[in-house]
């Protein structure tokens, strides 16, 4: 008798509760980031801890190219259970559909955020030799049009735009400068041979030590606590809006609320670890950490201001 009551128990038992708990098994995230890249390294240091917490590994699949479709496709066709994940960038989720014909993928419809896990500020740098604040620097453009340039790691980039978006709230011509990365530009400017560019902080360290390089301004909502003596962009030009580098996280569209919500809790405790935001901090890095509904919002926000950036400095996709 005992023996049927047992088994009748088991089988009113509600279905869920029979279920594994997710995770069950390890998860994969597809990235853009090269191995041992910036990206690659800072996305690690935020993924050991979740592996840690869930008791499952999160292995890295690297899949660099084409701006980081590669990567995105693998997760565009997997299955929304939560296993395959995608960390990518704002240069892949919000500028690049404004820089191509054609998108193998559609950056909101095709995934569901998670969060926002790290962004790194840009910052406006000059050579010695220039005027020490960006509205004198602004002043000397003015008084030279058509003569003052400022470089960017590409056309299309963060600090493209933000060039661009100074000249026009300022009415000044500016001449853009595109390089291949942001650390050759700095280069040429400790070399005198470029009066300026928008670099990251994690390119733009090294240089700052040689006395070669000045920092003016930094391209943020608020001063930065890593330099907070630098003034934003926005302190000179009002009206200017930041455009950040980010790297978030997203699975598949349709995911289900409680995977969403079960791995925004985990990455947001990564991200907000004293550990690991200080090994973001060195690497130039800051820890943000989101809601899912906050980390879309800001997405349409990004986009939004993109298009119309783009379509201001006249930009034809390729």
């Amino acid at each position: 008798m005992r023996n049927v009551l047992l088994i009748i128990c088991c089988l009113v038992v509600p279905a869920p509760l029979l279920a594994q708990p997710f995770p069950a098994k390890p998860l994969r995230v597809f990235t853009q980031f090269i191995p041992g890249s910036g990206g690659d390294t800072s996305l690690r240091v935020v993924t050991t801890l979740v592996a840690e917490s869930v008791g499952q590994p999160l292995v890295i699949e690297n899949r660099a190219g084409a701006g980081g479709a590669l990567a995105a496709e693998a997760v565009m066709r997997s299955a929304p259970d939560g296993y395959t994940l995608l960390a990518s960038s704002s240069a892949s989720h919000v500028f690049r559909q404004f820089l191509v014909k054609k998108m193998p993928f559609d950056p909101t419809r095709d995934f569901t955020p998670i969060s926002l896990l790290m962004e790194t500020v840009t910052y406006l740098v000059a050579g010695p030799a220039l005027p020490p604040t960006l509205g004198e620097l602004l002043k000397y453009a003015k008084a030279n049009p058509g003569k003052f340039s400022y470089g960017s790691s590409g056309i299309g980039t963060e600090g493209h735009l933000s060039g661009q978006q100074i000249s026009q709230l300022m009415g000044i011509p500016l001449v853009h400068v595109p390089y291949k990365a942001s650390a050759e530009a700095a280069q040429a400017v400790m070399a005198g041979t470029l009066p300026s560019t928008f670099v990251i902080y994690g390119s733009m360290a090294p240089f700052m030590r040689t006395g070669k390089v000045r920092v003016i301004a930094a391209v943020g909502d608020e001063r930065t606590s890593r330099l907070p003596d630098v003034p934003t962009v926005r302190e000179s030009v009002p009206g200017f809006e930041a455009v950040t580098s980010w790297t978030g996280m997203f699975g598949p569209a349709a995911m289900p609320a409680s995977i969403v919500q079960r791995l925004n809790t985990e990455f947001m405790k990564a991200v907000k670890d004293p550990a690991a935001q200080k090994r973001l901090d060195q690497m130039g890095m800051d820890a943000v950490g989101n809601a899912p509904e906050e980390f879309a919002a800001r997405i349409q926000r990004e986009v939004q201001l993109a298009a119309r950036l783009v379509k201001l400095a006249g930009i034809q996709p390729e």
